[in-house]
């Protein structure tokens, strides 16, 4: 068990082929409302929803993406992604690369679990 004191949040990022699909697929069945979009050279790069209480992620598929449509990346927001970077190799983990400050206020690294699955640490700024 952690001996960590902060509280996590976590958010499914889905990987998509048609951004807009997508969003208004969640938009027309469930409602969902949109939080914020983050755009890109050819379009939005991805859109945040809000469910309710819960959040849900769109990243369109091209450069920049982590996974391939169909794949989820879990995006976990901590409260300093740097800190938690020596750990992920300890507990069976692996850094990808390096953290970066996006433009859209966030410190991400790319991460996966010992299973080889996505996750954005992700640090609002």
């Amino acid at each position: 068990m952690s001996t960590q004191s902060s509280t996590y949040a976590i958010q499914p990022i889905l990987c998509t082929a048609d951004l807009e699909r997508s969003r208004s697929f969640y938009v027309e069945v469930f409602g969902a409302e949109e939080h914020m979009r983050v755009p890109g050279d050819d379009g939005p790069f991805s859109v945040e929803l809000r469910m309710g209480g819960a959040g849900l992620g769109l990243v369109a598929y091209g450069p920049g993406a982590e996974a391939p449509p169909g794949r989820v990346v879990v995006a976990v927001f901590v409260d300093d992604v740097d800190a938690l970077l020596p750990l992920v190799e300890k507990a069976g983990g692996r850094v990808r690369g390096p953290a970066d400050d996006m433009p859209w206020g966030q410190r991400v690294a790319h991460v996966t679990d010992p299973d080889g699955n996505l996750i954005n640490l992700t640090q609002r700024l």
